[in-house]
């Protein structure tokens, strides 16, 4: 019998096939979107690299957070923009792994960034006089270091897992892939491609219950203090909406993938599906870029800048 990865090469994508009306609107709207993405995160990352005095803790990993929204929103956007273009919707298998494996090890790096966010707060506001003696730069470049491995590792490990199961179907339910969906058109579910996913699901759960646990116990902390209440509104705030916007927006989507139902509309499935794809890495860099005075100041700085520099050239 013939090896059936060979028979299956190409998979087929869903729920685009609504939209031949408005297509290029659209196109527009998502191109204009991706745009953003990029502006608002690079302009973040950027500031943040070549201002010495933002090469703090927090501004450091808020600039992976950054750069880990542009890496994840690469993996969907060109490919979606090509569909909305495209009458036909598909992705080679080789494309279908690649492109789960981007969307899902970015959603986790996500979740270790904001822990180590959550942590350098928590040493901060919680720790004070410790807080130079261990958020050194060798330890913080430990921390990003196994904060970008281990979400690589761990997902790259359930692609292998994927890639070798024996396929029966080639329709993928969604506008884009991940590793789940790819699973569920296998003839069969091997032990290793339940037992790792579970892990990684389990081992990322429990990051996102040390998270609110920091937060819950930086909040009693901050409550019998003013100044560390000040100091919890300034800079703790917004990793609280990041983790909220990113923990709401993925629910949904995993809401999505096992319950859909075919009540809904494509429209609002397509809008459940790209939600942590779209929200999060414009709301964010916004987020902080208005909220944390620093880098605020600086984004300022350089507007005002570049104004006086054309109105001398003007004049």
């Amino acid at each position: 019998m013939m090896d059936n990865m060979s028979l299956i090469t190409v998979f087929t994508l869903s729920g685009l096939n609504g939209t031949t009306n408005y297509r290029g609107t659209l196109f527009a709207l998502t191109l204009l979107c991706y745009c953003v993405i990029w502006l608002v995160n690079l302009t973040i990352a950027v500031i943040i690299i070549i201002d010495k005095s933002l090469h703090e803790p927090m501004y450091v990993f808020l600039c992976n957070l950054c750069i880990n929204g542009l890496y994840g929103t690469a993996g969907f956007y060109p490919k979606f923009l090509m569909d909305l273009l495209s009458t036909t919707h598909v992705i080679s298998y080789a494309g279908c792994l690649l492109q789960g494996f981007v969307i899902h090890s970015s959603a986790c790096a996500d979740l270790s960034l904001l822990v180590l966010m959550a942590y350098d707060r928590y040493v901060a506001i919680c720790r004070p006089l410790m807080y130079h003696s261990v958020m050194t730069k060798q330890r913080i470049c430990v921390f990003l270091f196994f904060a970008w491995l281990i979400p690589i590792y761990l997902v790259l490990m359930s692609t292998i897992t994927t890639s070798t199961s024996r396929l029966c179907g080639s329709h993928i339910p969604k506008i884009y892939c991940v590793n789940w969906l790819i699973s569920k058109v296998a003839c069969s579910a091997s032990i290793a491609s339940v037992i790792i996913p579970a892990f990684n699901y389990t081992f990322y759960f429990g990051h996102f219950l040390f998270i609110v646990w920091s937060y819950i116990y930086l909040i009693r902390t901050c409550l019998t203090s003013k100044e560390n209440w000040s100091k919890f509104m300034q800079t703790c705030v917004p990793h609280i909406f990041s983790l909220t916007t990113f923990a709401v927006c993925l629910l949904f989507d995993l809401l999505y993938m096992r319950f859909s139902s075919k009540e809904l509309s494509d429209n609002v499935q397509n809008f459940m599906a790209i939600e942590f794809l779209l929200i999060p890495p414009i709301v964010n860099p916004l987020m902080y870029g208005f909220k944390l005075t620093k880098i605020r100041n600086r984004i300022i700085n350089f507007m005002c800048r570049r104004r006086w520099k054309v109105f001398r050239l003007k004049s």
